[in-house]
C-alpha cells in the first residue's frame, strides 16, 4: 500500500510543481554539499561557498562537530547526513549507519546518537540508502524518529528510484522533498557543467530544483566560480529550508 502511496505522492509533487511554475517569476535552486566531516580543509572550503549552500555532515566523523559549529556560526544551514544501508555492491556502511536488520529500538537509538553528533542540524538528508530507503517499515521508523524532534525536515537524496522515503515523510507529516540533480556523479568538468545547466533548466521549467554536490576540489572550484553568476542568469539560490517550505506549500494547495 505504501508503494502505491509513494507513487501518488510523487505524482502529486510533480503535478503541483508543473501547475505552479507559470506563476513563479523567479526560478529557484538550492544546493547541498554532502559527505562533510572527514576532511577539515575541504569542509571549510565548502562552508565558504557563496550564498545559502547547505552543509550535510556525516555523524561520527573526525570533524563533524567542528564543521557543524563553524557552519552555524557562518549562517550556513546544517543537515545531518544520515548513513542508511546501501546495496552490498556499494561498499561498507559508514559509522553510525542504520541497517535493515536493526530492531525498532536499535534504529531509534542509532538515529538519536547520529543527530547528537551533528550539532545545529535543522534537517536530515539521506546518505546512500539504496537498500534501506525502499523499505516502508524502516522509513516509517525514520520518520517517527525525525518527527519526535518536532522541528526537523527531511530531504531524500534519492539514490534509487525505488525509494519510498519521501512518501513516508509526507504521510507522517514531516516537511520533506527530494533531490533533483547530482552535480558530480563523476568529477569531470563536462559533467559538472552539464548537470549544473540541467539544474537551472529544471528550475526554469518547474520553479524549483535541488542539486547535491560533494567536497571534491573540482566541484568546489566549479561552484565558487558559478554560484555568483546565478543572479545574472535570473536564477535565485535559496536555502534548503526555504526550498522545502516552498515545495510543501505547492503540494498542499
Amino acid at each position: 500500500m505504501l508503494f502505491l502511496r509513494a507513487t501518488i505522492v510523487l505524482l502529486t509533487v510533480t503535478a503541483f510543481t508543473a501547475i505552479a511554475a507559470p506563476l513563479i517569476d523567479t526560478p529557484r535552486v538550492a544546493i547541498i554539499i554532502d559527505d562533510l566531516g572527514y576532511e577539515l580543509l575541504a569542509g571549510k572550503r565548502a562552508l565558504a561557498l557563496p550564498g545559502p549552500v547547505a552543509c550535510a555532515i556525516l555523524p561520527l566523523t573526525p570533524h563533524a562537530k567542528r564543521l557543524a559549529a563553524d557552519a552555524h556560526a557562518g549562517d550556513k544551514e546544517v543537515l545531518l547526513h544520515l548513513p542508511l544501508q546501501a546495496e552490498e555492491s556499494q561498499g561498507p556502511v559508514e559509522p553510525g549507519g542504520l541497517l535493515l536488520d536493526m530492531s525498532h529500538s536499535q534504529f531509534i537509538a542509532g538515529f538519536d546518537k547520529n543527530l547528537a553528533a551533528v550539532p545545529h542540524a535543522i534537517g536530515v538528508n539521506s546518505h546512500r540508502g539504496s537498500m534501506l530507503t525502499r523499505h516502508p517499515g524502516h522509513m516509517s521508523w525514520l520518520m517517527e524518529a525525525i518527527g519526535r524532534r518536532g522541528d526537523l525536515f527531511f530531504v531524500d537524496s534519492y539514490t534509487t528510484p525505488a525509494s519510498v522515503a519521501l512518501a513516508a515523510a509526507l504521510e507522517a507529516g514531516i516537511p520533506a522533498t527530494r533531490r533533483d540533480v547530482f552535480l558530480d556523479s563523476d568529477r569531470s568538468p563536462d559533467t559538472l557543467a552539464r548537470e549544473f545547466a540541467r539544474l537551472k533548466q529544471l528550475a526554469r521549467e518547474t520553479g524549483f530544483a535541488i542539486g547535491i554536490g560533494h567536497p571534491y576540489p573540482a566541484t568546489l572550484e566549479f561552484l565558487e566560480r558559478e554560484l555568483p553568476k546565478l543572479g545574472e542568469e535570473g536564477v535565485e539560490l535559496i536555502s534548503i529550508s526555504d526550498m522545502v517550505a516552498l515545495r510543501n506549500e505547492v503540494t498542499a494547495e
